[in-house]
């Protein structure tokens, strides 16, 4: 499993949001770049960075953060937040994301996720299936649908996503570890895709955890997981996460 270390953006700084509530943000550093410098030196492969501030307005606005973070690094970045257009998500590849994340574009513009599919491929094109009390989540978190999340999965599968990232708002920020039945029913439902777990990690015994839950039921659609707030706290580092994945 790949260990994705988040950068999140609002307002130019880095942030941890709690259950994705932009009044409950803790400022970690005032500059993206500096945090995903300490995050390659400490050895992490790849970065998850999300606009925050791009996904309350619906547009990209931290796209200039991305520049720097891969002009100096050159580690492979998946960006996600405000890519609601084709023109969007051509600006944030073009700024050097290895990988793009559609959320809510995805559920309220199918023609725009077939446009995506189409032009970029499925492989640089991932789908964020947000959950809040196992409903998808959508608009930067701000309302929740009446779609649950395995039947988003069926739905975007038959539209030709692949990859996914997968967050459980509801653990997101909490560090109260992961939710056991909700990975095993996402890592189902990906089918032959893959999916990036997101949300509640807190030591290194929940990484630990997720692989040896991996492992044991043969979840090899479970390729990740992102990781937040237990870094900035220090409660391991890049290298314990990366070994506890690896089993």
């Amino acid at each position: 499993m790949k260990l994705y270390p988040a950068i999140d953006i609002l307002g130019g700084n880095t942030v941890r949001l709690v259950k994705g509530d932009y009044a409950a943000k803790k400022l970690y550093e005032d500059d993206p770049l500096a945090t995903a410098r300490r995050w390659a030196q400490e050895g992490a492969e790849q970065l998850h960075m999300v606009d925050l501030d791009g996904a309350r307005t619906g547009e990209p606005v931290n796209l200039e953060h991305l520049r720097r973070v891969v002009a100096e690094l050159g580690l492979p970045v998946q960006y996600g937040g405000g890519l609601r257009s084709l023109h969007a998500l051509e600006q944030a590849l073009a700024a050097g994301a290895q990988r793009v994340i559609l959320g809510t574009a995805a559920f309220t513009d199918p023609a725009l996720l077939r446009q995506a599919l189409d032009v970029h491929g499925p492989e640089r094109v991932l789908v964020s299936v947000d959950v809040r009390g196992s409903h998808v989540a959508t608009h930067g978190w701000l309302k929740t649908t009446d779609a649950p999340a395995r039947e988003a999965f069926a739905g975007l599968r038959e539209q030709g996503v692949s990859d996914f990232v997968f967050t459980d708002i509801d653990h997101d920020g909490m560090l109260d570890g992961a939710n056991r039945e909700e990975i095993i029913s996402v890592a189902q439902a990906a089918h032959e895709g893959s999916v990036i777990y997101s949300g509640g990690i807190g030591s290194l015994a929940d990484l630990e955890a997720l692989a040896g839950l991996r492992a044991k039921l043969h979840l090899e659609h479970l390729s990740g997981v992102i990781v937040g707030t237990a870094l900035y706290e220090g409660r391991f580092t890049i290298a314990e996460a990366q070994g506890a994945l690896a089993g």
